[in-house]
C-alpha cells in the first residue's frame, strides 16, 4: 500500500475526481480528512462503506470555499485532531464558460475565490502540520485549458493558470522542509462538472484529436493524484503533469 500510515487532506470528495481520490487512498492505506461543501447523509455513507472495506479512517469535514470563515474552520477541525498531515490534495473547485466580454467581473472574483484564494488559505492552514513536520506532499488539481488557454473559459483558465504558477512558488519555498508541491492538469474527463458544461460536439471535437481518442476516467487522474501523493515521486516538485490523453 503506497500511503500506509499516512494521513491525507482531500477537497472535494463527494463526487468525480474527487470522489476516486478518496477510494484510491483509503485502498492504499491512509487515513482521510475528506472534505465536502455538505454532509449529508449520502456521503457520511459512502465514508462508512471505505472505512467498513480498507480499514482506514475517515474524517468527514465540511468546507464552503466561497466562504472564508468556512475555510477557516474546516482549517482549525483538522488541525485540532493533532494528528499529523502528509498530504494535502485541492481538488474541489468551479468553472464557468462564457467568452471573455461576456464574463462579469463578479464572475471572475468568484471564481478566484473559490479557485484560488480559498485554497491558498486552506493550504496555509494545513500547512502548519506539514513544516512541523519537515514533510509532506501537496498536490493542487488544475486543468489543462491553464496551460493551452481554451475559448469561452478566461475566468476558469485564469483561475487554473494562477494555481500553476502558485505551485512552483511554492515547491521552492517549501523544499527545505521537505514539502514537495505539483499539479496535476487533466484534460476532458468524464465528470457531472464536464458533462454539464462542455457540449458534445465539444468533447467528440476534441477527443477525436488527442493521441488515445478518448475522454479521461476520473479514477486515471486519482492515479496520478497517488503517484505524486507517494513515496514514488519523492524527487518531483514544482511540476504541472498533464493527464490528458495527449490532446
Amino acid at each position: 500500500m503506497l500511503l500506509k500510515n499516512k494521513t491525507s487532506v482531500v477537497t472535494g470528495c463527494n463526487r468525480g475526481i474527487g470522489k476516486k481520490i478518496l477510494e484510491e487512498f483509503s485502498k492504499n492505506g491512509s487515513d482521510i480528512f475528506a472534505c465536502v461543501r455538505s454532509l449529508d447523509e449520502n456521503f457520511k455513507k459512502i465514508t462508512k462503506e471505505l472505512e467498513a472495506k480498507y480499514k482506514n479512517k475517515i474524517y468527514p469535514i465540511q468546507i464552503d470555499l466561497s466562504d472564508e470563515e468556512s475555510v477557516k474552520n474546516a482549517g482549525k477541525n483538522i488541525l485540532s485532531n493533532n494528528i499529523n498531515i502528509d498530504i494535502l490534495i485541492n481538488n474541489a473547485g468551479s468553472i464557468d464558460t462564457s467568452i471573455f466580454q461576456m464574463t462579469s467581473i463578479e464572475k471572475y472574483k468568484e471564481l478566484f475565490n473559490i479557485n484560488f484564494f480559498s485554497q491558498i488559505l486552506f493550504t496555509q492552514l494545513i500547512l502548519k502540520s506539514m513544516i512541523k513536520n519537515k514533510k509532506g506532499s501537496i498536490v493542487f488539481i488544475s486543468s489543462s485549458s491553464a496551460i493551452d488557454g481554451n475559448e469561452g473559459r478566461s475566468a476558469y483558465v485564469s483561475t487554473k493558470a494562477a494555481i500553476n504558477g502558485q505551485s512552483k512558488v511554492l515547491s521552492r519555498e517549501l523544499g527545505k522542509y521537505n514539502i514537495r508541491v505539483n499539479s496535476i492538469a487533466p484534460g476532458l474527463t468524464k465528470t457531472d462538472m464536464m458533462k454539464k458544461n462542455t457540449p458534445d460536439k465539444v468533447v467528440d471535437q476534441i477527443t477525436s484529436q488527442t493521441s488515445l481518442n478518448r475522454c479521461g476516467e476520473p479514477e486515471e487522474i486519482a492515479n496520478v493524484a497517488l503517484f505524486l501523493a507517494s513515496d514514488l515521486s519523492s524527487y518531483i516538485t514544482g511540476q504541472a503533469i498533464r493527464a490528458d490523453g495527449g490532446m
